[in-house]
């Protein structure tokens, strides 16, 4: 969505913006990838290395964040600066804010059904992929996803999205996470310590979330401004999990004033 929507657009500004697919996802169709953090950092440096990129930018998106922290953390002289974008940092407490948010609403609609699934989820391996799956699913259900008031420009974002090769294509992976709980023994992870040394490293790190993300509760954003100080933080009004389509004249000022 956001290469189809925002990336060209980006680039008008004066910014050299790379949109890749991480390894064994999307367009990449190589079978062997691991779909792991050590297979994604390398492949960071493979792309910076070709590039010819003195130090990056990095835009992490969702789950795409915790990518972004790691290699940040791991490589924090190839970095400039670190932004992210409706970022997951304290997966744990995000699960447990939907489970537990999410019964509260289905309690008051009277949602049995539901609540009979919240319950089952809750029994889960709390550290598989259908674990995240259904917690994610639950979410969607009630709206967490959704901006509350959408835009004119975020409706004709989305259906151009929708219309283009890759809203079409569907292009997404759905076998990737399950690679990903299979080969990988860092799931379900807490980042804000690593985001904590990156800060102290000097490293600039931003933060571009919107404010009716449902995914996010206060302590969490809070936590997070913490960490990069409140004039680094912009939490964006009328916007959910992806700003530069539900926001992106706010996002691409953002971006541009990081």
């Amino acid at each position: 969505m956001f290469e189809s929507t925002t990336a060209a657009l980006l680039a008008t500004k004066g910014f050299y913006v790379i949109a890749y697919d991480r390894r064994g996802e999307g367009r990449s169709q190589d079978t062997a990838a691991t779909v792991t953090f050590a297979e994604a950092i390398a492949d960071l440096d493979k792309l910076i290395e070709k590039y010819k990129i003195k130090r990056a930018a990095i835009i992490g998106h969702s789950f795409g964040g915790i990518v972004a922290t790691l290699y940040t953390h791991a490589r924090p002289q190839k970095v400039d600066r670190l932004i992210l974008v409706g970022a997951l940092f304290s997966q744990q407490e995000t699960y447990d804010h939907i489970l537990q948010n999410t019964t509260k609403l289905a309690t008051e609609k009277g949602d049995t059904e539901s609540l009979q699934n919240i319950s089952a989820i809750d029994k889960l391996d709390r550290n598989s992929a259908d674990y995240r799956k259904k917690c994610y699913e639950a979410a969607a259900k009630y709206g967490y996803f959704d901006m509350p008031s959408p835009t004119v420009e975020s409706q004709q974002l989305r259906s151009s999205y929708q219309n283009s090769k890759f809203g079409k294509n569907n292009i997404r992976n759905d076998q990737a996470p399950l690679l990903f709980y299979k080969n990988e023994k860092k799931v379900n992870i807490n980042t804000k310590p690593l985001l904590i040394a990156i800060q102290k490293m000097q490293l600039k790190i931003f933060g571009i979330y919107g404010k009716n993300d449902g995914i996010f509760y206060d302590k969490q954003i809070s936590d997070l401004i913490q960490i990069t100080g409140s004039e680094r933080f912009d939490l964006i009004e009328n916007c959910s999990h992806y700003p530069f389509v539900d926001q992106q004249k706010h996002f691409i000022a953002d971006i541009i004033n990081s």
